[in-house]
């Protein structure tokens, strides 16, 4: 998705930046106007996905600018959110966000920090109450690399694939809290591979494009340390059969900072204890 309203920002680290709207310009990030990925649609979704009642520490894992930390921040009003990237670029990026006059009325429960996701300097183990992720979608074999590194490194998995992103996650949220991801659908088996002996309680969103369509996209969260059976939830269906709008209930999180579980409402947090 783009994003909802785009100006041309100025300059991080000698390269142009946009400053990009969110939530009806209630949310700006700031963002490379190219050479590295440009966040939109999924990492909305991914912060509709936390509910807006969460306290605690919420973490997003390979942040990039920080969109979906951001419109956490901007959703839920007693969490604090960290932003874990290693791209110096784009954690500048994030930290010209905080800046923002627009921003202001959540930045202070806002932290960056710039650390590996495999080395985490700066975090503690149980830290959170959530951690969201949204990781490289491509396996590196079957993927085409974009020319620009950063952007390549963004998209394209490492040999060890999702297993790096759940270790991290199991390691840095509390026993009953939760990870969420965003990923493509036909990946689903990377997910459920990374996930096992971490996280139980695996609901499964599929989002379609149109009614009627495959999946190309899914949300998994699942809450560590519980035993409870994995679900497969409605799908979250983008537009209708005609046009390219947004069907009005996805327009209401992309615009107004719905949460999910208003839309879909089996995506809740009953599950979101050990069990």
């Amino acid at each position: 998705m783009p994003a909802l309203s785009v100006a041309t920002g100025g300059v991080i680290d000698g390269g142009d930046v946009t400053i990009d709207a969110f939530f009806s310009g209630l949310v700006e990030a700031v963002q490379p106007a190219a050479g590295h990925h440009r966040a939109g649609l999924e990492a909305v979704l991914l912060a509709a996905s936390v509910p807006e009642g969460m306290k605690g520490a919420v973490i997003d894992l390979g942040a990039g600018a920080g969109v979906a930390g951001l419109c956490i921040a901007a959703r839920c009003p007693e969490a604090s959110v960290v932003l874990v990237e290693r791209d110096t670029t784009l954690t500048e990026c994030a930290r010209a966000a905080l800046a923002r006059p627009a921003n202001r009325r959540f930045v202070a429960r806002i932290e960056v920090v710039e650390t590996d996701i495999a080395n985490r300097v700066g975090l503690s183990d149980g830290m959170a109450a959530a951690v969201v992720c949204n990781p490289p979608f491509y396996r590196a074999r079957a993927a085409s690399a974009s020319p620009a590194p950063s952007r390549a490194d963004a998209h394209v998995l490492g040999e060890t694939g999702l297993d790096p992103w759940f270790r991290a996650a199991a390691a840095l949220v509390r026993p009953g809290g939760t990870a969420t991801v965003v990923f493509r659908a036909d990946g689903l088996d990377l997910v459920i591979e990374a996930a096992s002996n971490r996280f139980g309680a695996l609901d499964i969103l599929p989002i379609a494009p149109r009614p009627g369509m495959v999946a190309h996209r899914i949300l998994v969260r699942g809450v560590k340390a519980s035993r409870a059976p994995l679900r497969l939830l409605p799908p979250l269906v983008l537009h209708d059969d005609d046009g390219n709008g947004f069907r009005p209930e996805v327009d209401a999180i992309l615009r107004h900072g719905a949460e999910l579980s208003s839309v879909v409402p089996s995506w809740n947090s009953d599950r979101n204890r050990t069990s």
